[in-house]
């Protein structure tokens, strides 16, 4: 290729380049096929690559509000507001966006200045429809103590905080809203459980106490206890405030489905079906924290069919939640004997000081009814402080895959399959094999860390029953080990061998 070919070639990939605006036509064109997976996924990269672009900013909120995601779009609205107030269509999806969630007051304002901006425009009919509406009688007396827009963003944005994790900054958000709305009891509660996340339970009860001193009967602070309560095993407490909560009757629909996931939560599935059916027959088409509930509690009140069905609702949603069928395992016939079923037996493995332990932990919780629960509580696991070993135990009992071609994780692939085997012969696991399994996974810690193959699972475990059985018993023979595992007598000696040096005993 010659000098000038070059350059023409050079300029061509540049000048190619795709920005904002070319993400922005592309999603136009998928709309106009309906074609809307793919039109938001332009324009999402579209708001990735020009944030301030009000256009691209109000198309992508319209997108947002077909999927019935209002508070993101509010949010996109309000941005693409603040950079071109003069734009009459984003004054008008304003007050769409804000009649949807409720801020009826905003609505009015914004539907009445769009008509100012734009009496004979696209949009005149439905912004008069709105004024009409919001201008109510009925409806303006739900507006007199209702928190303003400003007070709800900060809400919806602290939600999104704690969503992501992000507790300090939430906290540090809704004290700000609290103190700016002392009567907004909806950031009362959220700061009641973003304290309760951080490890603040006393402050976050006492919250909730003042909530209910201050708005008695509020069914989210009541629920909230009854959660905290739950997982404090404060029984006493708890079924006080669940004999409370069975006598309530909500209306609305958030107060349904906060109370139909609260029973489910802490096992009361027959109240918690009771609910979450009551608003799927009304049409409601929820979260995946919806399906997810009413799955369980169908299932575990007896009702199978619709527990699959909403299972199935939940996994096109969220594929990832596929493994945590409530009918894997029975949890309704649980044996609490079993070690793998007792939860806290799990806990103070998960909890322990020594690295063995703990994996030894993550290992029993993919085998546990209680996975689910013990990996929902926000400070039972805390993944930003694991060590990456305990990472790779943790993702095996969440069912991740891993990469075969990586050397490391073909050698932890191993060490779980000579642990399944060794499973699989002493489930349901008693207290005295429970010994057996704290030996092996303080010799796979050691192993791991010297990055040892474990070349031959079956072998492995023959080889530590071997070893752990002959220090406690008279008369264990090779023999019958290498026999019960398939293997020969040469090859489990050449692995009690290999296994002896990781051994605390053979440390220099």
């Amino acid at each position: 290729m010659d000098k000038k070919s070059k350059k023409v070639f050079k300029e061509n990939i540049i000048s190619f380049l795709p920005t904002g605006d070319y993400y922005y036509k592309k999603a136009l064109d998928e709309l106009q096929k309906e074609k809307y997976e793919k039109a938001h996924k332009y324009l999402k990269r579209a708001v990735d690559l020009s944030p301030d672009d009000p256009v691209i900013l109000m198309q992508y909120a319209i997108l947002q509000m077909e999927l019935d995601k209002f508070d993101v779009a509010h949010e996109l609205l309000r941005h693409a507001y603040t950079v071109n107030p003069s734009d009459p269509e984003i004054v008008f999806f304003l007050a769409e966006v804000n009649a949807h969630i409720g801020n009826f007051m905003d609505a009015n304002r914004f539907a009445k200045k769009y008509l100012e901006m734009n009496i004979n425009g696209e949009y005149t009919e439905d912004a008069m429809e709105i004024v009409d509406f919001t201008e109510q009688e009925d409806v303006l007396s739900l507006q007199v103590d209702a928190p303003s827009s400003e007070a709800l963003f900060l809400q919806e944005k602290s939600r999104r905080l704690m969503e992501q994790g992000k507790f300090p900054e939430a906290v540090e958000l809704l004290e700000d809203i609290i103190t700016q709305y002392p009567d907004f009891w909806a950031a009362f509660n959220n700061l009641a459980l973003a304290y309760f996340y951080i490890g603040e339970e006393e402050q976050a009860k006492a919250l909730l106490h003042e909530v209910l001193r201050e708005n008695r009967g509020n069914i989210h602070a009541l629920c909230n206890l009854a959660v905290i309560y739950y997982y404090e095993k404060n029984t006493e407490e708890l079924e006080e405030i669940t004999e409370f909560l069975s006598k309530i009757n909500p209306y609305f629909i958030e107060h349904r489905y906060k109370l139909g996931a609260t029973f489910a939560l802490i096992g009361k599935y027959e109240q918690a079906f009771k609910w979450l059916r009551s608003l799927q027959r009304k049409g409601f088409e929820g979260d995946p924290g919806f399906y997810f509930w009413l799955s369980h509690s169908a299932y575990f009140s007896g009702h199978e069919e619709v527990a699959k069905s909403a299972w199935n609702t939940l996994l096109k949603l969220d594929p990832e939640k596929a493994g945590f069928e409530p009918w894997l395992p029975h949890i309704k016939d649980l044996d609490e004997s079993q070690m793998e079923n007792q939860k806290e037996f799990i806990l103070e493995k998960l909890q322990n000081q020594h690295v063995s332990e703990r994996i030894l932990g993550f290992y029993l919780l993919g085998k546990s009814a209680h996975r689910q629960e013990i990996i929902s509580h926000p400070k039972w696991i805390v993944v930003e402080e694991l060590t990456t070993m305990e990472k790779l135990f943790l993702a095996n009992s969440l069912g991740h895959s891993f990469n075969e071609k990586s050397v490391a994780e073909k050698a932890f692939l191993r060490a779980i399959a000579a642990t399944d085997l060794l499973y699989e012969k002493h489930k349901p696991l008693e207290q005295s094999a429970t010994f057996l399994f704290q030996m092996w996974f303080v010799l796979v810690e050691r192993a791991l860390k010297k990055a040892y193959g474990f070349k031959n699972p079956r072998a492995l475990a023959a080889a530590t029953e071997y070893m752990f059985e002959s220090s406690r018993k008279k008369n264990v023979t090779k023999k019958q080990y290498a026999e019960e595992y398939g293997i020969t007598t040469s090859t489990l000696t050449k692995y009690v061998n290999e296994l002896m040096q990781f051994l605390p005993l053979f440390d220099a």
